[in-house]
């Protein structure tokens, strides 16, 4: 499947993401054109992208990478060289025995709290703490509103804030004399 971005008419194709990064506040993504050659890599800002599928599949590839890194070091960050000595054999091994595992509501465990929320693949997703577990999974919100509704209103209720204006603070003055 050809992820496509428009621009003035013209049609590029995104071959691949390259990287991440957060510039003014806003993330922008490395793209690799299909059929461009490396010097014409492009930082593009996220909302100007209809690649969700590719930049779901860079950002999958960093966690794993990220994992392994962690485990394969004992939670320690590795140096650059050493990350180039890791066979190239053990990571298809962990991206299939990753594929294999259930995730989310799959895994028939009970949901324990809702650590964040993201909306980065074009869907709301729930960043979902199991109980009995350590390991957490995205799940998407409308399963979590239909599955566990009071941990999402739980999570809504944490970060609700009132605000109250000044007239109001004023009445309470005057009713207090």
């Amino acid at each position: 499947m050809e992820q496509v971005l428009e621009e003035e008419e013209e049609e590029y194709v995104v071959e691949k993401v390259l990287d991440r990064r957060v510039a003014k506040g806003k993330v922008e993504y490395l793209l690799k054109w299909k059929g461009f050659s490396d010097e014409d890599n492009t930082w593009e800002p996220e909302e100007n992208l209809d690649c969700p599928d590719l930049i779901a599949e860079f950002l999958q590839s960093q966690k794993t990478a990220t994992e392994a890194d962690k485990t394969e070091t004992g939670g320690k960050r590795k140096a650059e060289s050493d990350t180039e000595t890791v066979g190239e054999e053990s990571k298809p091994k962990k991206k299939k025995e990753e594929a294999e595992k259930p995730r989310g509501f799959a895994r028939n465990l009970e949901p324990e709290r809702i650590i964040g929320a993201t909306d980065s693949s074009g869907e709301l997703m729930f960043l979902m703490k199991w109980k009995n577990s350590d390991e957490a999974d995205l799940v998407p919100a409308k399963e979590a509103n239909v599955k566990c509704p009071q941990v999402v209103i739980s999570f809504y209720e944490e970060r609700l804030t009132w605000h109250s204006y000044a007239s109001e603070e004023e009445e309470k003055k005057e009713d207090k004399n």
